[in-house]
């Protein structure tokens, strides 16, 4: 039980496990040092159970125990203080608004979570329309809001109220384990919680957040491409539905789909389909290293989105930039 949550996430082990990391931009190759005296959140206690994961998945619905009095006014201050500076959209112009979320708190969630957010950022010119939600790094306590389900919920009602739904496009990046029934919150062992497709499609349709860009690092994420897959949206997953992605082992700087897509494809000046099937080459060599089941990442590019998309990646920086981190496929030689 007290490792339900890798069950919940892998099927496999540690070495599975549905996401993508980052490690931030001046970050050494491994994870940043330790602050003296921080102990990075810990998963000891017994989660609820199984059940109660698949319900509160629908509902999109979180549980927090043990935590201290004041924890909620300091979680609300922190994303209030990530929510108040976003820009209003510009007429005229397909503004991009970046989400980037780590929904565990396993460190390396949380740098892939801030990494991917200044990498989408520079690619879609979203500087001032960009919110990550992220636990810690590793080294220190986060001044983050952390990526709990109501903080989702929150964040992407702001956005909503800021952009034109007819003109604007969301980039929603999630980074966390993963089950069949969903992707799952987990924040040591005070904060459970999980979303499933039909949740999340729920909570776009009702923002009428329909222009999209979702992009999912979880194991069995390509559960939510049939829910969210439309003419207006794109949708990438980190694996199919029925299968275990690789690489989120807490001490690592990425994921094996994060590193593939965020960190190598998409700090390119190149089309979103064409880093789509970058990542997917060196996600296939990495598991063939490996000896690992494939992972079968998803790519659902709608018939209207091309416009949007098109748009976007013409802003896009001509100069890439290089891949910061260990790189992911490097876990397969400490194994």
């Amino acid at each position: 039980m007290r490792r339900i949550r890798r069950v919940l996430a892998c099927g496999l082990v540690a070495l599975a496990c549905g996401s993508a990391l980052s490690a931030p931009l001046s970050a050494p190759p491994r994870a940043p040092a330790q602050q003296a005296g921080y102990t990075p959140p810990q998963h000891n206690a017994d989660p609820p159970p199984i059940g109660a994961f698949e319900r509160l998945a629908d509902q999109g619905l979180s549980t927090e125990r043990g935590r201290p009095a004041g924890w909620a006014l300091a979680e609300h201050r922190r994303l209030d203080k990530a929510l108040a500076p976003l820009l209003p959209q510009r007429k005229g112009v397909v503004d991009a608004y970046v989400l980037s979320v780590a929904l565990d708190s396993d460190p390396v969630f949380g740098r892939e979570a801030r990494e991917a957010a200044r990498v989408l950022s520079r690619r879609y010119d979203a500087a001032g329309r960009t919110v990550t939600l992220a636990g810690s790094d590793g080294a220190a306590p986060s001044p983050l809001p952390i990526g709990s389900p109501p903080a989702i919920e929150a964040a992407l009602a702001r956005i909503a109220e800021l952009m034109d739904p007819a003109e604007d496009v969301l980039v929603l990046y999630t980074t966390s384990h993963g089950a069949p029934f969903g992707i799952v919150y987990s924040d040591g062992d005070e904060g459970y919680g999980a979303i499933s497709p039909a949740r999340l499609w729920s909570m776009l349709d009702d923002l009428h957040l329909r222009r999209r860009l979702v992009i999912l690092s979880a194991c069995f994420s390509g559960v939510f491409v049939p829910m969210l897959a439309s003419d207006d949206s794109v949708i990438l997953t980190a694996a199919s539905a029925t299968r275990s992605s690789f690489g989120c082992q807490a001490d690592s700087d990425w994921t094996f789909f994060g590193d593939a897509l965020v960190n190598h494809g998409l700090r390119k000046a190149q089309p979103l389909a064409v880093a789509a099937r970058e990542a997917s080459g060196l996600i296939a060599a990495w598991e063939g290293k490996g000896k690992l089941e494939p992972s079968q990442p998803q790519v659902a590019i709608g018939s209207r989105a091309g416009a949007w998309l098109d748009a976007l990646d013409r802003r896009a920086p001509k100069a890439a930039t290089a891949p910061v981190g260990t790189p992911a496929v490097t876990l397969l030689d400490r194994m």
